[in-house]
């Protein structure tokens, strides 16, 4: 149908969902500071030292989040001579997002806690051809049993919101999809709003690459919220090999999407002129040089033109780490981190090379290592960024 719309269906909108909206910037603050100090929790006075608030506002603050649950007391601090400290930690479980993979042949969903602890998950086929229509409602269904509680007759638990990960192009701002490569029925969509009428809560539509970088970025791994770049300033880029072939680009602390949501359309940078003729029209492209070698089982030649991609992205940016994801790479990790690691080698400056986590000091190229989590979790750290005060 035109103009993004489809029958919103007969099923309730998601019990349990509509939560208060929490009272501004200073709140998620705290809450991303206990996100990041863990189980161990961090008493007042620290919370105050480092957020610059006054002890007496972070108390304030903290009792209104103990009251919804979001905080509670993780013990107590060892005595330096004065009354012991009482410290607060995050609830994981007082709420959670739900993350979807929208890829051209599969649909994968993530229920995480607050600390991106996946706590379901469900998947199967999916006919992006088919439409839009068809895609929204086996979204809808992933998502709603994903987010029902544990026990028999359990409802839906309390949803920050949803994050929906797609192929591009698409425009984040509006929540619209682009004309997918292959697919130009979805041109104009409005999936974002389709779907909050649907599941009755907040929902995020951004790239699957972008998906990507948030998770990596957040250091996600089997235990959830761990030590990625966070906030930082570190510069990164996910590169994604599946169905398609992309990039999202983690610059200045957070995911960076370009003025119109274009950023990170990596794979259609050309590498050979006159080369074979992509299905995005060009010619030459990395992404049908590259999923070309794949399909014809050259998995060496396709991580060789995969690493002279990144290292184009790599002398235009000067990142410090690339991650790579996508079920190609997982299905021969070993052979694309190789790959990359070694044209890297072959083009960096004299004396930089590409190297292995832990970080060290320059002057060393960039990390080169395997993404740990999937896209799918990535929606759901977008979905809660605002939780967090974070722009996603």
């Amino acid at each position: 149908m035109d103009n993004g719309q489809v029958n919103r269906g007969s099923g309730d909108r998601m019990g349990g969902a509509n939560l208060p909206a929490l009272r501004g910037h200073n709140e998620a603050l705290l809450l991303d500071l206990l996100r990041g100090a863990g189980p161990a929790g961090l008493g007042r006075s620290e919370l105050a030292a480092r957020t610059g608030l006054t002890p007496q506002a972070v108390s304030k603050i903290t009792a209104r989040l103990g009251a919804e649950g979001l905080v509670a007391e993780a013990g107590r601090a060892a005595s330096t001579g004065g009354k012991p400290r009482t410290l607060l930690r995050l609830v994981p479980e007082a709420r959670y997002a739900v993350g979807v993979h929208l890829d051209r042949d599969e649909l994968r969903a993530v229920r995480v806690d607050l600390t991106g602890r996946v706590v379901a998950e469900v998947g199967g086929p999916l006919d992006f051809g088919a439409g839009p229509e068809v895609a929204v409602q086996v979204v809808e269904a992933a998502v709603r049993e994903v987010a029902r509680g544990a026990g028999a007759g359990a409802g839906p638990v309390a949803l920050v919101g949803v994050g929906v990960a797609a192929p591009g192009p698409l425009d984040h701002w509006a929540g619209v999809m682009g004309r997918v490569t292959g697919f130009p029925e979805w041109e104009g969509f409005a999936l974002r709003e389709v779907l909050e009428g649907r599941v009755g809560v907040p929902v995020v539509l951004d790239k699957d690459t972008n998906a990507g970088a948030a998770a990596a970025a957040a250091g996600f791994g089997a235990g959830g919220f761990g030590a990625g770049f966070g906030s930082g300033s570190g510069a990164a880029v996910y590169v994604h090999v599946g169905t398609g072939l992309g990039a999202g680009l983690w610059l200045g602390g957070g995911v960076y999407r370009g003025a119109r949501s274009a950023a990170g359309e990596f794979g259609h940078q050309v590498l050979r002129l006159d080369g074979p003729a992509c299905r995005c029209g060009g010619r030459g492209c990395a992404e049908v040089l590259c999923l070309g070698a794949v399909a014809r089982g050259d998995l060496h030649e396709a991580a060789r033109i995969l690493g002279e991609g990144v290292a184009n992205l790599v002398a235009l940016l000067d990142v410090d780490r690339v991650w790579l994801g996508g079920r190609v790479v997982a299905a021969a990790p070993d052979v694309f981190v190789a790959g990359v690691r070694g044209v890297l080698g072959g083009r960096l400056a004299p004396g930089v090379a590409p190297r292995v986590a832990p970080r060290v000091a320059p002057p060393v190229g960039p990390v080169v290592e395997l993404a740990e989590v999937g896209v799918a979790e990535g929606a759901a750290e977008l979905a809660l960024a605002s939780l967090f005060g974070r722009a996603g």
